[in-house]
């Protein structure tokens, strides 16, 4: 009975732990920092091709149930959320150039001291990935960087310089930069030919390690 009663613990300590692994951050500032405010009532919800098509944005929304006023924050004044090992940044806070990402949030991979998180293609970065013929364009600032018919499902991943807050596009070149000192990574990026962040991705994961 004991044994049961220790176990039976063990659980709600576990959860407890676990359940505490929610932090924002409310500026890269405190992010790099790692000042932020501990939660318990975060939720991550992946957004659907629908709901991208019709407002552009990043690929997830981070709520916070039963409460309004902290759902405003996380989606206008947020800057990153950790949630675990999973981080995430406000799109509504990166900017490529003149452009912006919309709302809500991006996944991202932190190495060293940049951070580099995953997003459709805007600016000169979407003209150069294939835009169908009949592109159709969504409003506002969002919408003269994607063509909605032909990048909802793109994406690419883009450096977030931590010491200065400028975001730049992780393409082959930067890739390349990236890859220095590591030859078999750069010949098997070489060979793939390409800066989808399926493609990116998989090489960032591989640097994290």
């Amino acid at each position: 009975m004991k044994k049961y009663w220790l176990l039976s613990l063990l659980v709600i300590f576990f959860d407890a732990y676990v359940s505490s692994q929610q932090v924002t951050f409310s500026s890269l500032k405190n992010l790099v920092s790692g000042r932020g405010d501990t939660l318990t009532v975060l939720k991550v919800e992946k957004r659907s091709k629908n709901q991208i098509y019709l407002t552009g944005g990043g690929d997830y929304r981070i709520i916070a149930q039963n409460n309004s006023g902290l759902c405003r924050y996380l989606k206008s004044r947020c800057y990153a959320v950790q949630i675990d090992t999973a981080l995430y940044v406000n799109c509504k806070k990166m900017r490529y150039k003149r452009f912006r990402f919309g709302s809500w949030f991006a996944p991202a991979i932190w190495i060293k001291n940049k951070i580099y998180f995953c997003a459709q293609p805007v600016g000169a970065v979407a003209a150069s990935t294939a835009t169908p013929t009949d592109e159709t364009k969504l409003g506002g600032d969002v919408g003269t960087a994607i063509a909605s018919s032909g990048l909802v499902n793109a994406r690419v991943y883009y450096e977030l310089d931590l010491s200065t807050g400028k975001v730049d596009f992780l393409g082959k070149d930067k890739m390349t930069q990236l890859l220095e000192g590591q030859t078999q990574l750069q010949d098997d990026f070489f060979k793939e030919n390409c800066e989808s962040a399926d493609v990116v991705g998989k090489y960032l994961w591989r640097l994290k390690k």
